[in-house]
Order: structure tokens, then sequence, then C-alpha cells
């Protein structure tokens, strides 16, 4: 293998590692200290056909009113396992059934829920470091076995691998900025 094919494979990890960022992002867009978004209900999976599937997938969310979300179910059959999915998921939501539509009354931000929150948001942080992390550790083994194999020497894999714990470092010290902000929003009254 060579170098150059093993500085494409750097960027290849690269994007991997943007694409857990992107993902934490899009979590925190669900993780709301105001207003009702229909994004905030983004992270739930629900049971659906023998799956799991995002929400969007099964029924069409709106927020009609600043404390109220509503989930238009699309198959009558789904309507307890929605329910079920947004009940059980860490956001403290306690939909109301009203036949295929479920009303989500917007709890009041007390300290305490912006306490869940913030932890949170803490938890979505943490399950990206291990995604980024896992990425580096598979790219250290293709790193090790290339070396083993002969492809590169270990001057190269010495300074592939701080190239990837650079990388790595990047988007961990990306992600401690996000929760730090995120966290900040939230706590903010």
């Amino acid at each position: 293998m060579s170098l150059n094919r093993f500085d494409t494979r750097l960027a290849d990890f690269n994007r991997r590692m943007d694409a857990v960022v992107e993902v934490l992002s899009r979590e925190y867009s669900g993780i709301r200290a105001g207003r009702a978004t229909v994004s905030l209900l983004d992270p739930i999976k629900v049971d659906a056909y023998g799956a799991l599937m995002p929400l969007s997938q099964v029924a069409t969310v709106g927020a009609p009113e600043p404390r109220l979300l509503t989930v238009q179910i699309w198959d009558k059959g789904m309507v307890k396992a929605v329910e079920k999915a947004i009940r059980e998921s860490d956001l403290g939501l306690n939909p109301a059934v009203e036949g295929q539509l479920l009303r989500i009354p917007l709890p009041a931000m007390n300290e305490q829920r912006r306490q869940e929150l913030a932890k949170l948001a803490a938890k979505y942080a943490e399950e990206a470091k291990i995604s980024v992390r896992n990425v580096r550790r598979d790219g250290m083994e293709h790193l090790k076995k290339s070396e083993k194999d002969g492809d590169i020497s270990e001057d190269e894999l010495h300074r592939l691998s701080e190239e990837m714990q650079t990388l790595t470092d990047g988007h961990v010290k990306k992600m401690d900025e996000m929760v730090v902000h995120k966290q900040k929003e939230i706590m903010h009254v």
C-alpha cells in the first residue's frame, strides 16, 4: 500500500469523525430549552414493522403552538408504538392520544428540567466521543496491519498514528465545545 493511499484513508477516517460530529449537532438541535420545535423528536426511533425506524418515517410532526407538539401517525396500528417510543425517550414527554394524533405538551422549564436536559446533552456528547474513538481504533488497527504486512515502515506507522490521534483530539475538542455551549444555552433562563 502506498503512503498516498493511506493518506486517502486518513481523509476517510476524518470524514467518518465529521459525520459523528454532524449527528451530535442534529441531536442537539432537538434539545430545546424554550420553544417547541419539530426537531425535538428527531432522535426518537419507533419499533415499526419489525425494525427501529425514525419517527419521521411513520408520522408527521408539527409545532402548532410554542409549548405544544403534534404527531400525526399515518398507520392506525402504529399509535401505541409511537406513544411508547416518545414516553420512553429521555426527553421527559407525556403524549396524549386522540385517535391517530398525539398531542405533546412541553413541560415548563424549571431548574430540575434544565439539569435533566444538560445531562442529556452530556450523554449525547459522550456517545459521540465513543464513536469517534471507535473510528480511531479502526484506523489504528488498519495502520498496524499495514505495517505488519510491510506496506508502511515503522516510521510511517508512527507518523500516521500521530496524525490519527491529532484527528481524534480535534474532533473530541470540538464536541467538548459543543456540549459546553449547549449546556449554557439550556441553563440560561
